[in-house]
């Protein structure tokens, strides 16, 4: 039977044999209700987003390293399901400013490996692996400037965004649990949600920046809010919808070196099965081990040259609370680059031409009509070049 498939073996059995197959698959069976399945947010480091400059380019990549041997029940330690989790994750994005309020960018996401590890089998003298890799999700974002106000002392900015996930990789895919010993005859169950590239589900991704910075002193506030609605996908599984808040205090030293340090909340909400899906029995799924809230401490540092961007920020939790039993979060680290640059040449008038220039001075603020600078949305002042 090939690896990738939505049924739950490769051949029907009846309902006593399948569960004593359940049972006895691996020591990490129990986990797939886990909230970690796919139930959270695909935008690695939660990073915050408002709009670039009219016909300013960014391409950023983001690496993510996530590692789990803790098991909660509620907020309270308890024994684990299996030994760890851990997974290597890659998200890119390319974003383009349409306008000086618009900006549109595509991202997608790359899991290297997600891998759950079992406890260890004196019998097999070892620890059995559930792993996959592969493409996940690909987002199409849009962000629009509701408010962006630029003084000598101060800087507002509010975006608003609306984007849409599409899965991409795969979210049923399967693992061998039983092998008949007199025909050998392989059997294949839906691996856990915990391991799967992606949830499989088209999402709605619903976004809200603020922005509130002093120029002078180097020093900004900022706090960004996120809303994912999830979709159906086709194992009918509906995993919770995702709902986070953070909150943003940086400054920059030396001109190039930013510190910031952000307080984070999220909440995960329960997995639902459709109508006549019973998540239990074909995909060992246990709904009332899924759902969590969590309060993390989120300090981020970036070093900036020119238009290169280099940064790294590790997610320490303060509190968590999972509904059943789950692992929970414990370690992840990201680091990543971003490089913006303009897709326009700025305008090098010859001597005696009239031009028209922005009054702030803006780079590539100028044009040779009158109009609005692209870049603060101020009048361009009419000059002669020298």
């Amino acid at each position: 039977m090939p690896k990738n498939t939505s049924s739950l073996f490769s051949i029907k059995l009846p309902r006593i044999i399948l569960v004593s197959l359940l049972s006895i698959a691996t020591n990490s069976s129990y986990s797939q209700g886990c909230c970690s399945g796919g139930s959270g947010s695909p935008i690695a480091g939660g990073a915050s987003q408002g709009v670039l400059q009219d016909r300013q380019m960014e391409v950023a990549s983001t690496y993510q390293y996530n590692s789990s041997g803790n098991f909660l029940t509620r907020d309270k330690d308890t024994a684990k399901l299996f030994e760890r989790f851990f997974s290597n994750y890659i998200y890119s994005k390319v974003a383009y400013g349409v306008t000086k309020d618009l900006t549109v960018s595509v991202e997608a996401g790359y899991f290297l490996n997600k891998t759950q590890v079992g406890l260890f089998d004196s019998v097999l003298n070892k620890s059995e692996e559930i792993t996959s890799s592969g493409i996940a999700d690909l987002i199409i974002f849009p962000r629009y400037d509701v408010i962006n106000r630029n003084g000598e002392n101060k800087r507002i900015e509010l975006t608003l965004g609306l984007g849409y996930k599409i899965p991409l990789g795969k979210h049923a895919d399967s693992t061998l649990v039983y092998t008949d010993p007199g025909t050998g005859q392989q059997y294949f169950t839906t691996s856990p949600p915990l391991v799967q590239p992606t949830n499989g589900s088209h999402d709605l991704i619903m976004y809200a920046f603020y922005f509130r910075g002093w120029p002078d002193n180097n020093f900004r506030l900022f706090t960004n809010a996120l809303y994912i609605r999830k979709g159906w996908n086709s194992l009918g599984e509906k995993f919770g919808d995702y709902a986070s808040i953070g909150l943003f205090a940086g400054k920059t030293f030396f001109e190039k070196l930013g510190v910031t340090l952000q307080l984070k909340a999220d909440r995960i909400g329960k997995l639902k099965a459709a109508e006549n899906v019973d998540l239990l029995a074909f995909y060992n799924v246990d709904t009332a081990s899924t759902g969590s809230r969590k309060i993390a401490l989120v300090p981020q540092l970036s070093f900036s040259h020119k238009s290169l961007t280099v940064f790294a920020l590790a997610e320490f939790p303060l509190y968590e609370y999972v509904n059943g039993t789950q692992v929970a979060s414990q370690h992840q680290i990201t680091f990543g680059l971003s490089y913006r640059f303009f897709t326009y040449r700025s305008i090098v008038p010859k001597s005696g031409e009239t031009v028209y220039a922005c009054s702030m001075n803006c780079e590539g603020g100028a044009d040779t009509k009158p109009g609005k600078c692209r870049i603060c949305g101020m009048d361009l002042i009419e000059q002669k070049a020298k």
